[in-house]
């Protein structure tokens, strides 16, 4: 939320994921090798994926994912994606609000959140995204402490 003041009067504005999040989203299928994910992070210069099963997230890869557990442990990386990947996924509405998007990536400590709309991908939002809006920089930068440090209880 920020506010916006005109004419004396002050407002509190809300803005909605889907203003900022990336909707030219790629995705991969849990039979995807894991060569096909690699070669696809490459070609788009992303750190993650979704996993799509059917229209719906299943998982999703990371570069981590490939790394620890399939390149570390000197596994072929043509087996599918479905034996390296996240399968606990965290996923947001585009309605919900960007302060409360903050708060769920600080909170599981989370850099990029697929979002989802009736059971479907329909875009993706990085920590970066909202580190873009000047307006939301304190919340991007709060989130990403949380997320690089661990929330201290």
């Amino acid at each position: 939320m920020f506010h916006l003041t005109y004419f004396g009067h002050e407002r509190m504005v809300f803005m909605k994921i889907k203003e900022l999040m990336t909707t030219d989203v790629r995705s991969v299928k849990p039979n995807d090798t894991v060569i096909t994910a690699a070669t696809l992070m490459n070609q788009i210069d992303v750190g993650c994926i979704p996993v799509v099963d059917n229209d719906k997230v299943v998982g999703i890869i990371t570069d981590r994912d490939i790394v620890l557990r399939n390149v570390a442990k000197g596994k072929d990386p043509n087996q599918q994606i479905s034996s390296v990947m996240t399968t606990e996924v965290t996923t947001v509405s585009p309605d919900m609000d960007v302060h409360q998007v903050a708060d769920i990536m600080a909170e599981f400590q989370i850099r990029r959140l697929p979002v989802v709309e009736n059971s479907k991908l329909v875009g993706i939002v990085s920590i970066g995204d909202l580190a873009i809006e000047d307006i939301f920089e304190n919340e991007a930068g709060e989130a990403l402490h949380e997320i690089s440090f661990g929330v201290r209880h």
